[in-house]
């Protein structure tokens, strides 16, 4: 089944991931973030249990390794010197809401320590998203953390760990984060900036990476951003949707078109997932090819290929290969 048009053209390939069955997988509720690697690998997290998944780009699992986190909401995919590291913000409702550095084996490297501040005296800390100012690409090594289901404020810290400091949103003309959900340093433009998933606001805040203010936009046209990926392909931004879409942007900020639009689905009882006779949550019948239910995590490949995961029971993981043709039409 294709989606799209024009040079965002895909064939949607449903099930991609090729994830042993288990009761575990069935009744994890997936919550987790999407990387690609440096050789073309695609990471995320298992449904269920606390295991980093590396798969083939063809679907074929080749690594499943246990962290010492229970659900690696926002997943981040950094490279030091050669080797592929990734941040994974936990947002604690499995265990304790912690930011940590890990291999691909699965080895704690780093710890980030929760801000000493009045907000956090009562109020509760649930990071949901990393985005590093990598060196590879001139940055400073600086690491923002979205504290997004928590107090709706992004913290920056340097590239040894230390606490710098934080923006809520207040510092420009948009206003206060509601939801700082996702994070990704946009590096299309000569100088790079930090693009913010502002989600119950509807719209993206963007800042330099000092901090600072500098516009934001998609109030006329997204409902619930959550994630980044660019396509390398053709420069476009592409936002996850919670609410069952992808919106692509072209390098100005502008709406290209959706795919997989299927908002309908959210207005059923249960969304992301059903109702039993007993009104247990279970998981939903609803899926099918083509429409999405509750996109919550993104990566793209070096192709311009799409790898999604949804937020339901069971969780859902879904290719979109970019066709060939896009380019000539």
């Amino acid at each position: 089944m294709r989606i799209g048009s024009e040079r965002h053209t895909y064939e949607w390939i449903d099930s991609w991931a090729q994830l042993p069955d288990s009761s575990q997988r069935r009744a994890g509720w997936a919550h987790h973030g999407m990387a690609t690697t440096s050789t073309g690998q695609v990471v995320t997290f298992h449904p269920g249990e606390p295991r980093i998944l590396v798969f083939e780009p063809n679907g074929t699992l080749v690594r499943s390794v246990e962290v010492e986190i229970a659900n690696a909401h926002g997943l981040c995919l950094v490279n030091e010197e050669g080797r592929d590291l990734l941040w994974l913000a936990d947002n604690g409702a499995a265990g304790p809401a912690q930011v940590v550095k890990v291999d691909l084996e699965g080895r704690t490297l780093a710890r980030l320590e929760r801000p000493d501040l009045p907000c956090y005296r009562e109020g509760r800390y649930s990071p949901t998203a990393v985005a590093v100012h990598e060196a590879r690409f001139g940055g400073n090594g600086d690491v923002w953390v979205a504290d997004g289901y928590g107090q709706s404020i992004v913290h920056r810290y340097d590239a040894q760990g230390q606490y710098l400091s934080s923006i809520t949103g207040e510092e420009g003309a948009a206003g206060p984060f509601r939801t700082p959900h996702g994070l990704h340093i946009d590096r299309r433009k000569e100088e790079p900036e930090l693009y913010i998933a502002d989600r119950a606001n509807r719209r993206i805040q963007v800042y330099d990476l000092e901090g600072r203010y500098k516009r934001s936009f998609g109030a006329d046209v997204l409902s619930s951003p959550s994630a980044f990926a660019i396509d390398p392909t053709s420069g476009s931004l592409i936002v996850a949707e919670l609410r069952a879409r992808l919106a692509v942007l072209d390098p100005d900020d502008r709406l290209v078109c959706y795919l997989g639009e299927n908002e309908a689905v959210c207005t059923l009882p249960g969304w992301p997932n059903m109702k039993d006779e007993a009104g247990q949550t279970v998981r939903t019948t609803r899926l099918e090819p083509g429409r999405f239910n509750s996109p919550h995590g993104i990566a793209a490949d070096a192709a311009g290929n799409l790898y999604v995961t949804e937020w339901l029971i069971g969780g859902r993981y879904t290719r979109l290969t970019r066709c060939e043709s896009a380019d000539t039409r």
